[in-house]
């Protein structure tokens, strides 16, 4: 590597003393031409004394001057090459006599480089032979799996001979069946394209008739909105009246239709109950109607099975079971749970009703199939029970004491639940502590609220206790009452972990802010749901608590973005 250096810088210096002869060569050559130009220059300015000539005169003595700066100039420069070309002369001579102290070293190298091409060549050789010995395995491998190919194909093309010939035979077998196949397929589509022309016609018929009802229903619907309309347009009349008059008055219009528009649906509310009790009455009166028709119709069957037993017959057993119940002292005895209460509130009605009225609707008897005899809840009506038949031990001293004891302990918790004293939830190993119901959510929030709307919220109520609890309503907070309803069917006790849901309405009339809480009462004690109604608000905020522009350099801009966000429900103006 040294010697490369030295024998690089040799180089570089004979081509930089080459570049410095020719510039020195050069330069010589200028101030030659220079010289020949000074002698040219002065004949003339001879010849122009001569003449006379001042001005040809004093522009060749500029000329003179600016070429004798020129030579003196060159010869300058010249004396700088000529030095600097002897100071390249010396450093190359230097860097030869270096060189030759590592002549022997050199020498040893060259033979050194000699040996190493030596061996590169006989590694080449050895490697070149390698390669010829595995061309030559892979030529007979190459051969042998041709042999072996060349077997597979042989036997690939038989195979394929015979599957052919086979599929050829089959083709010919499928092909006849499926003629056959083919002209069942057709006749059982053609039945199905009549039976589907037939359904599309009976279609189309419906649609039209659809069409012709759809434009009749949409006549009577255009009559109906326009009285709507009429109808709405008075109800603004007449408000705009009241307020005239509120405000002639001086009173405060707001609350003023506020309970007007409350008094009118009341009224609504009113007149539907009164409708729908009009109605519960017809239907009830239809039953009681129904029920003494099905008694006469079974006091008639009872005397025949009573005659029919006098004369001996076998039917009799069958028809012991059934009894019949007068009208008039269980009138609504089979009525469905649901209706027990419509029930009790109108079993009355019936006995102001001429007798005459009520058979007036059972003539046909003989058509009616819904009766009221028959129980909803079959098996309690179908025994006898004989007081007579009681067995000793339900008369026994010892379950009479059982039942006095529970019936004491009964007493004695409503008595402490009265008083407020309120049992603890104890399991094997701890007690429990804290509200024994969990809500979801746990407070009950109506924000962003619109005055005049009607806002629902479903919320649930988890027994966190150890043991079975119930829960019941109490009331909500005064504020809340004219505002907020709720929805409660008590689920009576429920096992730990078990839930149930209530419903809270809320009618807003005021743009104000509230808050409160729903109470209820369990077997450990009270508990509240906490509940807030708040108005409409504007909440701003920034994306970025510091603005950091970073680093940069005098005279560069730079921007960021900030942004300003309104989560809230209401807008505002900001500067």
């Amino acid at each position: 590597r040294n010697l490369k250096l030295l024998d690089d810088i040799v180089k570089e210096k004979e081509l930089v003393a080459q570049k410095t002869r020719h510039k020195l060569s050069a330069c010589r050559l200028r101030i030659k031409m220079l010289a020949k130009q000074l002698d040219h220059v002065d004949m003339e300015i001879e010849k122009e004394e001569e003449a006379g000539n001042v001005a040809a005169l004093s522009r060749l003595q500029a000329m003179s001057s600016r070429l004798c700066t020129e030579l003196e100039r060159e010869k300058e420069l010249e004396l700088i090459i000529a030095l600097k070309l002897k100071q390249n002369m010396v450093e190359m001579w230097q860097i030869e006599t270096e060189q030759g102290k590592y002549e022997t070293l050199r020498a040893q190298v060259e033979k050194d480089e000699e040996e190493l091409q030596k061996q590169y060549q006989e590694q080449r050789e050895a490697r070149l032979w390698k390669e010829e010995l595995t061309a030559l395995q892979a030529e007979g491998k190459r051969r042998t799996q041709e042999k072996k190919e060349e077997r597979a194909r042989r036997e690939y093309e038989e195979r394929k001979k015979k599957l052919l010939e086979d599929a050829k035979r089959n083709h010919e077998k499928a092909a006849f069946f499926l003629k056959q196949s083919t002209a069942r397929i057709h006749e059982k589509i053609a039945k199905e394209e009549e039976k589907m022309q037939e359904h599309m016609e009976r279609r189309i018929q419906a649609v039209l008739s659809l069409k012709t009802s759809i434009a009749s229903n949409r006549e009577k619907l255009q009559t109906l909105q326009i009285l709507n309309k009429a109808k709405a347009l008075e109800a603004e009349k007449e408000e705009m009246k009241m307020r005239e008059a509120i405000l002639a008055e001086g009173g405060n219009v707001v609350k003023e239709i506020f309970l007007h528009k409350r008094q009118l649906k009341h009224e609504r509310e009113k007149q539907a109950f009164r409708e729908l009790q009009k109605s519960r009455k017809m239907e009830i009166v239809s039953r009681i109607l129904q029920e003494k028709a099905s008694t006469h119709k079974q006091k008639k069957s009872q005397s025949r099975a009573k005659a029919a037993k006098a004369r001996g017959e076998a039917e009799a057993p069958s028809l012991r079971g059934t009894a019949a119940w007068p009208c008039r002292e269980e009138p609504c005895t089979q009525v469905s749970r649901g209706n027990e209460l419509l029930c009790i509130s109108f079993i009355l009605y019936p006995e102001n009703i001429p007798q005459d009225g009520l058979w007036e609707s059972g003539d046909d008897e003989e058509d009616n199939e819904k009766t009221l005899l028959e129980p909803e809840f079959p098996g309690l009506w179908d025994q006898q029970y004989d007081l007579d038949k009681i067995s000793k031990e339900e008369v026994d001293p010892t379950q009479l004491a059982i039942r006095a004891a529970k019936k004491e302990m009964s007493e004695k918790e409503m008595e402490e639940f009265q008083a407020g004293i309120f049992p603890k939830q104890m399991v094997p190993g701890r007690e429990h502590k804290g509200c024994a119901f969990h809500s979801k959510p746990s407070c009950i929030h109506f924000k962003d609220f619109d005055v005049g709307q009607i806002y629902k919220k479903k919320i649930i109520l988890t027994n966190a206790s150890y043991s079975v609890n119930y829960c019941r309503l109490v009331g909500i907070s005064e504020c809340l009452k004219d505002f907020i309803s709720i929805h409660f069917d008590p689920p009576g006790k429920m096992s730990s972990e078990m839930s149930c849901e209530f419903v809270v309405t809320f009618k807003p009339m005021i743009n104000e802010s509230l808050e409160g809480e729903v109470m209820f009462v369990a077997q450990t004690g009270s508990f509240s749901v906490p509940l807030k109604c708040t108005v409409k608000s504007c909440v701003l905020a920034l994306d970025k608590e510091l603005i950091d522009f970073g680093s940069h350099v005098v005279g560069e801009t730079i921007s960021r973005t900030i942004s300003l966000t309104n989560s809230g429900a209401l807008g505002t103006r900001f500067k």
